[in-house]
């Protein structure tokens, strides 16, 4: 019985589990975001620090990822306080997407909450890589991608991010025109000092300033009441194409639904979250490599993060107030848009502004006429749209600002127009490849 025992534990201890299927360099890069993506979401960041964590997590992926090809260049070596950034040792082998993937997750698990979620994630990823390559290779894959994230973070330590999240509540003013706490929950000013963010690519965040907004006035005839007025007809005569683009562009983490006494929050991405998504659509339907595709994630992601800065420098500077407060106060007390307001002042749109950057970066890199289905938010609000180009995606994404409520058609415009100004801008200053 003893020698069967034996025998049984002998042959039992020969068996060894399958190997795992060493997955696409590409596919890796894709799932990544994706992750980061549902953390975000959960954890419910800002808009504007979402787009923080997209950049620096893209920058970190590229520069471990550029060393596959000999012909792409760094990228923060042409932006602002990064330094020189490691390099491989000479003659030695490394997998660049394992590289990538450190160098990810090491800037992740410092500019998010949820890290139990994302080591879960992460260790099934290495156990990947532990299983396909030798184990001289795998960590020297580790410990370059390691370094990347390192140096990615002390830049990340100095953006005075940390000096933003000790302000005072922003409120508002009660005078006319200026912004105050909209319904249904008057919450206070989100992200009050995002302004003054170090940005990565452009010269400083008054560097592409609009004209101001049209001033306070009691005039009929007015700009200033025409525009509040145009707001409130508009909703009038929504048509249906109409409030599903108003749906679709919608993402506001910060909607909360009342249920009598009960309050909860519906969970969807932001902005920045969106065009990630509409990033991996075209990198997936072009069948991009892996450098390019981390190329996109690494632009697209800058283009968030200036342009997310540029446009609270504007928003904050006027403090401009919401479409709902004037038509409250001088047409209809009752009036809600169709859309739940954001918390923070009108003037310019945001989504209008950081759409409009991340399409021109996008039209860059796959073509003015790149024809694709929308299914970034699919998972969350069960809806998909087609588009011909990513300008015009962005262009639509202006409209629904102001098809939803929560936006004058000015500001809608001139921020989509800041917004070019600003992708063009990055796309010009950056040498990607040789």
């Amino acid at each position: 019985m003893m020698a069967v025992l034996a025998c049984i534990i002998l042959i039992a201890g020969c068996v060894r589990k399958p190997k795992a299927v060493l997955l696409n360099d590409a596919t890796v890069l894709h799932d990544n975001e994706d992750q980061l993506t549902q953390v975000i979401i959960y954890d419910v960041f800002t808009p504007p620090v979402a787009s923080r964590i997209y950049g620096y997590t893209a920058l970190a992926s590229y520069e471990a990822m550029r060393y596959a090809d000999p012909k792409y260049n760094s990228i923060i070596t042409q932006l602002k306080g990064f330094g020189k950034p490691p390099e491989p040792q000479k003659g030695r082998k490394y997998n660049y997407a394992l590289a990538a993937t450190k160098a990810f997750f090491t800037v992740a698990h410092k500019v998010t909450f949820s890290i139990d979620t994302l080591k879960k994630y992460e260790n099934r990823v290495y156990a990947m890589y532990k299983d396909n390559l030798d184990d001289s290779t795998y960590t020297r894959s580790i410990d370059f991608g390691e370094q990347i994230g390192n140096l990615i973070l002390k830049r990340a330590a100095v953006d005075h991010y940390p000096q933003t999240r000790g302000k005072p509540k922003y409120l508002g003013e009660e005078s006319p025109a200026k912004w105050r706490p909209t319904p249904p929950d008057y919450m206070d000013g989100v992200e009050f000092c995002w302004g003054d963010m170090h940005v990565l690519a452009i010269d400083s965040s008054k560097q592409f300033a609009p004209l101001p907004p049209p001033p306070y006035s009691e005039d009929k005839n007015s700009t200033f009441v025409k525009e509040y007025t145009g707001v409130y007809n508009k909703s009038k005569t929504l048509t249906k194409e109409e409030k599903e683009i108003a749906t679709f562009w919608d993402d506001n983490p910060f909607v909360i639904q009342h249920s009598g006494h009960l309050m909860f929050a519906d969970k969807k991405i932001t902005p920045g979250g969106h065009w990630i998504g509409i990033t991996a659509i075209a990198c997936k339907q072009q069948h991009a490599n892996a450098v390019k595709t981390a190329e996109a994630y690494a632009l697209t992601s800058i283009a968030l993060y200036d342009s997310f800065i540029c446009c609270w420098e504007v928003k904050y500077h006027y403090s401009y107030a919401r479409p709902v407060t004037n038509i409250n106060e001088k047409l209809d007390h009752n009036w809600l848009p169709l859309l739940q307001t954001p918390p923070f002042p009108e003037y310019t749109a945001g989504h209008s502004t950081i759409s409009a950057a991340s399409a021109i970066v996008l039209t860059h890199l796959f073509g003015d006429n790149f024809a694709f289905q929308d299914t970034s938010d699919k998972r969350y609000i069960g809806m998909q749209r087609h588009f011909n180009s990513f300008v015009q995606a962005s262009d639509e994404t202006a409209l629904s600002r102001f098809y939803g409520g929560i936006h004058y058609l000015n500001s809608s415009l001139t921020g989509a127009v800041q917004g070019k100004q600003i992708g063009e801008f990055i796309w010009n200053k950056l040498k990607i490849t040789n």
